[in-house]
């Protein structure tokens, strides 16, 4: 099972992730949340188990198969950390969205692109999600 880490973890992106994570029944090794030094020490409930939030350091992703940034500035920061350990990481900032090399992925729109990553995934803007999402519905 992949070790997962969320950086931002107690913010509303982060819990999102948690959430969707349970949702789906994704398969976790070890959960790492990760937030600012303000943040640290904090408790998170997931899955019947009560996790301390961690301070974001480039030496957090030890051990870290995907990295989910929910935003902020952690992203450009700590994602090229997170790559340099072996993590793939899936950001939601806009810290990549205008980078060539880091493929913008909308899974119903061009999951085929996610093959060619060096590592980061992003998405889009917000409204542009939307607007994709809107044009397969007539579309289809």
């Amino acid at each position: 099972m992949p070790n997962v880490a969320i950086v931002g973890a107690t913010g509303a992106v982060g819990q999102e992730f948690l959430k969707i994570l349970a949702e789906r029944n994704f398969p976790v090794g070890e959960l790492r949340l990760l937030a600012t030094k303000r943040s640290a020490g904090k408790r998170i409930s997931w899955q019947g188990q009560e996790i301390e939030v961690q301070e974001t350091t480039h030496e957090s992703f030890k051990g870290i198969d995907i990295a989910l940034f929910a935003g902020g500035s952690g992203s450009t920061e700590f994602a090229r950390s997170a790559v340099d350990s072996g993590a793939v990481v899936i950001d939601n900032s806009s810290a990549f969205r205008l980078d060539p090399e880091v493929p913008l992925i909308v899974p119903e729109v061009n999951p085929e692109d996610v093959k060619w990553h060096k590592g980061i995934i992003a998405n889009p803007n917000c409204s542009t999600i939307i607007m994709d999402l809107t044009w397969l519905g007539f579309a289809g």
